[in-house]
């Protein structure tokens, strides 16, 4: 795959991935009233697993990035 398919998967994936989260909280919100009687956990659910799912794409690109940075220096 190179990086001109990375990208427009990405163009296209990430609102479409965006849209399908919010539909999931909407529908957790909808059929399980425990989620309206409870808004802290709710939202800190809500905002961790967006949060969770970046960093861990943030933290393996810039471990790639690092092996590669100091593979070259040798």
């Amino acid at each position: 795959m190179d990086k001109d398919t990375k990208f427009a998967l990405l163009v296209l994936g990430l609102p479409i991935l965006g849209l399908i989260y919010c539909a999931g909280i909407i529908a957790f919100l909808m059929l399980f009233p425990w989620g309206r009687e409870h808004p802290i956990f709710t939202g800190l659910g809500v905002m961790i697993v967006p949060f969770g799912f970046a960093a861990s794409i943030w933290i393996r690109a810039s471990a790639k990035a690092y092996q590669k940075h100091e593979t070259g220096r040798r």
